[in-house]
């Protein structure tokens, strides 16, 4: 515990950036956008889609890609008492959400014929249970040494106002996981990027464990990364509305970097272009590919990755032992944010997909307005329709529909696999073992 860094990161809290004179001065970020991709014509930036998922195939093929996953969140908000990479998100099949990203990395690796391997990031508070979570389910298939699980750093909770260390019992601290830019520092103290160099591991496609649309090791998406010779490419979705709740790609003094919603001034979110579109149109959705050399260089950056301060409102002993449960933030936790990497990142890149093929992330219980479990199931079940009606499967419109990974990882997969003009009229999980003609 560094309690110098400790002391300047309370001292630290009142000098904030001013994201307003920023974002005022910022810039639409250099992007690939959907319509070019969809396209058969050479992109601005010199490629087609074609030979972009040519170049990432190419990787794939080579064995030189692997996958970042974090996945340190407990379930809390959704109701559920348990990892949230436990949750069963599956609409028919009730597979869980690692069970669902596993099978896509063990598509992918069968499809190139190559092992991906997993790099699989816990916390301290869902480390055990997942990790035997995943030994008890033999581990979806996946062999044990093609995933690499270690933990994320913690940081101490120290008190809002007098700075203060928080105690969680009598004879501890109150640590929290110090957020997803602490994997960085992460990978390099449990062995993970020597595990990278030893298998021949250039790049990474990082995601988080709370998102089953993510289309993992998408050949296009790392070849736009490799052609463009980026050390950071962000996978995006066009936002809605100007106050929607992602982060926004900008670019400023000639760099790419992320300014969150909240930071990013209404009027400057809703300037638009002489075509009526957003200016800032680009939602991050925690989706990007890493190059290792990159992460390993990232390290020793000075102030690459600092440290954020939230105020929380956090249960904790008080000074007479007793439990204080505080009714307004009362403390502050400190994380680092994996996007602050970007403004260091040589050739920055974002490459837009549209949000019903990339994004539903699972954050609130039922009754929200989005990003609940029947959310994103609804999402899941439209994109399996969607590429079974595609194949020239009728599919009855109310009809609950599930793909496993292992039956079609894509909607290519599924054109290939599916008989045209059968029709599925009743709730189906497509999985290993059902006939092709579906």
């Amino acid at each position: 515990m560094d309690l110098e860094q400790l002391s300047r990161l309370c001292e630290a809290v009142v000098e904030k950036e001013d994201w307003a004179e920023l974002a005022r001065r910022a810039e639409p970020p250099p992007a690939l956008r959907l319509n070019a991709r969809r396209g058969h014509h050479e992109s601005e930036f010199g490629w087609t889609a074609k030979q972009a998922r040519q170049r990432g195939e190419q990787a794939l093929d080579e064995g030189k890609v692997g996958v970042l996953m974090t996945a340190g969140g407990q379930g809390s908000r959704l109701g559920f008492d348990r990892p949230k990479g436990l949750y069963p998100i599956g609409p028919v099949s009730g597979a869980s959400l690692l069970q669902i990203h596993i099978e896509k990395i063990r598509a992918a690796a069968r499809r190139h014929q190559k092992s991906i391997p997993l790099y699989l990031m816990n916390s301290p508070v869902t480390a055990e249970e997942q990790s035997a979570f995943l030994a008890e389910n033999d581990y979806f298939g996946m062999t044990e040494k093609d995933i690499f699980l270690f933990c994320q750093g913690t940081m101490p909770v120290v008190d809002a106002v007098t700075g203060d260390l928080l105690l969680a019992t009598k004879d501890t601290l109150f640590l929290s996981p110090d957020g997803h830019g602490g994997t960085v520092a992460a990978l390099a103290t449990s062995g993970a990027i020597e595990s990278m160099r030893e298998r021949g591991i250039e790049q990474l496609f990082y995601f988080q464990v709370d998102n089953p649309l993510v289309p993992i090791c998408d050949a296009e998406f790392i070849g736009h990364h490799l052609k463009a010779k980026s050390e950071l490419t962000s996978m995006a979705v066009a936002k809605k509305q100007p106050i929607d709740k992602v982060g926004n790609f900008v670019q400023i003094d000639r760099r790419l970097q992320i300014i969150e919603y909240s930071d990013f001034p209404a009027d400057v979110a809703a300037q638009r272009t002489e075509d009526g579109a957003l200016q800032f149109w680009a939602g991050s959705i925690a989706v990007h590919m890493f190059s290792v050399d990159f992460l390993e260089r990232s390290l020793s950056l000075s102030g690459a990755l600092p440290f954020h301060a939230a105020r929380k409102k956090v249960t904790h002993l008080g000074e007479e032992g007793k439990v204080v449960q505080p009714n307004q933030p009362n403390a502050l936790k400190f994380e680092r944010f994996i996007f602050d990497l970007l403004p260091h990142a040589q050739n920055a890149l974002v490459v837009e997909y549209a949000e019903e093929d990339c994004f539903a992330p699972l954050k609130n219980a039922p009754g929200a307005e989005r990003d609940t479990a029947e959310y994103v199931q609804r999402f899941m079940i439209h994109q399996h329709h969607r590429w079974l009606q595609e194949a020239g499967i009728q599919v009855a419109r109310d009809v609950a529909v599930e793909i496993s990974p292992l039956w079609a990882l894509d909607e290519r997969e599924v054109a290939r696999r599916a008989t045209p003009g059968t029709a599925i009229n009743q709730t189906t999980y497509l999985c290993e073992g059902v006939p092709r003609s579906a």
